[in-house]
């Protein structure tokens, strides 16, 4: 499942490695669902993490080694950027603050963050098994250290991700993704990534998507939301869109945001969203759709796979 991008497709997605980033446009407004009854899939007011798996072989699962990771969202510096978590580890099923900051090429924190979607810092943290998927908005302390919120993890590796724009500096108006991996201590059980699939479920909304994209090609995709079998016309506006979108790909869990290239127009987005979209690698990918009716965020999870 995909989503679009804002207004203006500000940041096109965190994800270089050998290639170009995951870059979506959505022509109509919206996008559809996630399911409640699956933990962790929740964002702001409803987090919480997903029972699953342990920690997988990538590079980045290893504390310490994320500064070695390509361009990619898989690393913890970035044009003279730095994460600089507070933890190392954090407690398995209970809530935990993840306390981190960013430096700039000076060494010092930044505490000048531009907006993007209505927020100056969107954090994400996910399993080693693509799992357990979390998106909240930390505070900001004056002296630039983010406190993250986070809902019970399940044990395993986790990678936590920081997606920002400085507002200020050498960075002005650049769109980073920086991360770090950390340890939830514990007995770790993996869980297989779900099928591919050309349909999610979510709360009662039923997305499904059409179209068939290859690894460094543009293609059309189409998406249909509905729900008690009638199209969805009453999508509202989330963080200033119709729809968001996170995507992480199986096995190095690189990273991409997405935003709508549309403005939005009341509360009335749905029920077809055109994309294009061009995914820089093969393989599968677990995509996060998020979206709002009634007041209430919805969270769909698909797996695409992409040749």
């Amino acid at each position: 499942m995909f989503v679009s991008s804002r207004f203006t497709m500000r940041r096109a997605v965190a994800t270089a490695g050998t290639t170009a980033a995951l870059a979506l446009t959505l022509a109509a407004c919206g996008s559809a669902g996630g399911s409640a009854s699956m933990p962790g899939m929740d964002h702001g007011t409803k987090r919480s993490a997903s029972s699953s798996p342990s920690a997988s072989s990538s590079m980045g699962d290893m504390p310490g080694m994320d500064h070695m990771a390509d361009r990619n969202g898989l690393s913890d510096t970035q044009d003279g950027y730095r994460l600089v978590p507070k933890n190392a580890t954090l407690p398995s099923g209970k809530q935990a603050a993840f306390r981190f900051s960013v430096t700039g090429p000076d060494g010092k924190p930044v505490t000048d963050f531009a907006l993007d979607q209505t927020k100056r810092m969107h954090f994400y943290a996910i399993r080693s098994d693509l799992t357990g998927f979390q998106h909240i908005h930390p505070a900001m302390a004056p002296d630039g250290t983010w406190t993250a919120d986070l809902a019970p993890l399940t044990p395993g590796s986790w990678r936590t991700f920081a997606s920002f724009t400085p507002g200020a500096g050498p960075g002005k108006d650049k769109d980073l993704v920086l991360s770090r991996t950390v340890t939830v201590p514990g007995n770790a059980t993996q869980t297989p990534l779900p099928a591919p699939a050309t349909t999610a479920e979510a709360d009662g909304y039923i997305v499904t998507v059409k179209g068939e994209p290859m690894a460094g090609m543009a293609h059309p995709l189409t998406v249909h939301v509905s729900k008690d079998g009638k199209p969805v016309t009453d999508l509202q506006p989330y963080l200033g869109t119709y729809a968001h979108l996170t995507a992480f790909h199986q096995g190095d869990q690189t990273f991409a945001h997405l935003h709508p290239t549309t403005e939005v127009d009341g509360d009335n987005g749905g029920p077809d969203l055109s994309f294009h979209a061009q995914l820089p690698t093969s393989g599968s990918w677990r995509l996060f759709l998020q979206f709002r009716t009634g007041g209430t965020l919805h969270t769909a999870a698909l797996t695409l796979h992409v040749d």
